[in-house]
């Protein structure tokens, strides 16, 4: 059986970066050590984690917290999580990924200067409730064409749209448009300023991910359940392969997800170890 994966498959840079420190700072004994939600979407590296001393908490833990590090995962945090450690008296590492600081300039500043800020995303998503955490006005999230098309600009306020680090970026394009005929309010013109911030690591994933879809007669997508990425990658992945399997772990695959192929196509999340990435490609060669 023919076996292609992915060249962007696994960790991207903020990711890496991330759990890097962690085990950086468990090698330089630096206990306690608390990560603000689980550091990446991957239960096995979570559960390592777990083993060599680091706890995870949840922001509303802080205040019980009276020594220690609090790292701050990739996906970032809101303006009054900062002040909040800081009031604690607590040391912390900042591993909060470049583009999504990025993010955060642009609405703390665009929303000083009196904007009303779309963030196109998922509200329930870390990151988008970190990027929400440092607007300073009005702000809406968007996830689909019916929150797009329900959205009511603010009269006379400038528009600024930010996405998601993670969001696909056709559907992305879909929403802009849908917003962009809203720009009128009768005789008042809402300057719409939109900012592509999908991170290019993303973006060259999902395209990747969607030509080899379109080859193959078997397509597995490798992640943690609860990985924004990952999610999005098996949807893309899905509309062109229709035997497209999600999995976590080889323990995941199944003889009947390859009946009646001979060429199967493997990319992964942003999450996803290279470890896990290699056993899952190995076993489809021996196995199946």
């Amino acid at each position: 059986m023919k076996v292609v994966t992915a060249k962007t498959a696994g960790f991207c840079f903020g990711v890496q970066r991330a759990v890097d420190k962690v085990y950086e700072l468990i090698s330089e004994g630096v206990f306690p050590i608390y990560t603000l939600g689980p550091i990446i979407h991957n239960e096995g590296v979570v559960t390592d984690l777990e083993k060599k001393g680091v706890q995870v908490i949840e922001e509303d833990q802080l205040k019980t917290i009276r020594e220690g590090t609090i790292v701050i995962r990739s996906h970032g945090v809101g303006k009054a999580v900062y002040d909040k450690i800081k009031a604690q008296g607590l040391d912390y590492v900042d591993v909060t990924c470049p583009f999504v600081l990025k993010i955060h300039r642009i609405v703390e500043r665009e929303s000083h200067a009196g904007a009303q800020i779309v963030i196109i995303g998922d509200r329930e998503h870390p990151e988008v409730q970190g990027i929400c955490g440092w607007c300073e006005g009005p702000f809406t999230v968007i996830r689909d064409q019916k929150d797009a098309e329900q959205f009511v600009p603010i009269k006379d306020k400038k528009i600024c749209v930010v996405s998601q680090t993670t969001f696909n970026y056709n559907k992305f394009k879909d929403l802009v448009e849908i917003l962009g005929k809203k720009r009128y309010d009768n005789t008042v013109l809402n300057i719409l300023n939109i900012l592509n911030t999908i991170c290019n690591a993303t973006e060259e994933r999902q395209k990747e991910a969607k030509h080899i879809a379109g080859e193959v007669d078997t397509m597995l997508v490798v992640g943690g359940r609860h990985s924004s990425n990952t999610q999005k990658l098996f949807e893309i992945c899905k509309k062109e392969c229709e035997n497209t399997y999600y999995i976590q772990t080889p323990v995941d695959l199944d003889s009947e997800m390859f009946q009646c192929s001979s060429y199967v196509g493997i990319t992964a999340g942003a999450s996803t170890p290279k470890k896990i990435i290699e056993e899952v490609q190995e076993h489809v060669r021996i196995k199946f």
